[in-house]
This record gives structure tokens, C-alpha cells and sequence, in this order.
């Protein structure tokens, strides 16, 4: 059986007569059988990591290594590791995508609820959505970032 706590799977052995009831140790089991288990488990992380950071020396993010590296320059950041600078784009794209996708989503509703309003409004599934500050400024104040436009009458 396998339980979870906060990320930490546990696995009870089915030798030693517990009868599946709960003894206490949540799984834990003792002895020399536990240390190998345990060994097994924690270089797993590791090798997964080290498997990571030699995928991303071949992955090329949408964001150059150049632009990250130049803003993180700006910022006072030097990276030497090509990797670290390729995570950093590879967040940057992710946190980008996100907030793309909450404005995507913003678009379809509005334009579900304009749509639904107006008799006979059409219901075209291969339509075009296009990116406005009306759909972007919803989706980057769910972000922490306060987008308004310029007042043009001064």
C-alpha cells in the first residue's frame, strides 16, 4: 500500500505480521531492508535533476539565452551556466504562457457573453481571437500587475 504525506511515499512490506493494520510507523520498516529502500529513493531526485539539466543544454527556449542573459545582466545577475540562464527563459516562458492563457480565457468568456446577448449571434468554432488590453488587463491583475492605459488628453 502506498501513502502519501506531504510529498513523502511511504511503503509497507508485507513480511512481518502486522495483518495490514496500522501499527504506527506509517510504513516505515526497520532493519537493513529499509536503508536500501531508502538509498534507492533519495538518489532518485538526484538522478532526475541531473537528468533535467542535461535536457535543457539541448532544449532552446523561445526566449533567447541572449535577451534572458541581458536582462539578467541589467538586473545584476551574471550567469556564467548556460543552463541556469536557459531555466530562467524557460520560466519566463512558462510564467508568459500562463498569463496569455488567463487572457485567452478572458476573451472567450466576453465574447460568449456578447454573443449570447445578441439575437442570432454567430457560433463559429474556428474563430480568431485577437489579444487586447481588454482581456490582457484582467488577466495581469490576477498576476499582481496593475495595467492601465494612458490618458491621451493631456
Amino acid at each position: 500500500m502506498v501513502g502519501s504525506n506531504f510529498g513523502i511515499i511511504y511503503h509497507n512490506s508485507s513480511a512481518g505480521g502486522g495483518g495490514g493494520g496500522s501499527s504506527g510507523n506509517h510504513g516505515q520498516s526497520s532493519g537493513a531492508g529499509a536503508s536500501a529502500l531508502g538509498d534507492r529513493e533519495r538518489s532518485t531526485p538526484a538522478s532526475h535533476l541531473s537528468d533535467f539539466m542535461s535536457q535543457l543544454e539541448e532544449y532552446t527556449p523561445l526566449i533567447p539565452d541572449a535577451v534572458t542573459s541581458h536582462y539578467l545582466n541589467m538586473g545584476g545577475f551574471q550567469a556564467d551556466d548556460k543552463r541556469i540562464v536557459r531555466l530562467i527563459s524557460i520560466a519566463a516562458q512558462k510564467y508568459m504562457s500562463d498569463i496569455i492563457d488567463d487572457a485567452l480565457q478572458h476573451s472567450k468568456a466576453r465574447t460568449h457573453m456578447q454573443t449570447s446577448n445578441t439575437p442570432g449571434g454567430s457560433k463559429a468554432k474556428d474563430r480568431k481571437f485577437t489579444l487586447t488590453m481588454e482581456d490582457l488587463q484582467p488577466a495581469l491583475a490576477d498576476y499582481g500587475i496593475n495595467v492601465r492605459k494612458m490618458d491621451y488628453s493631456q
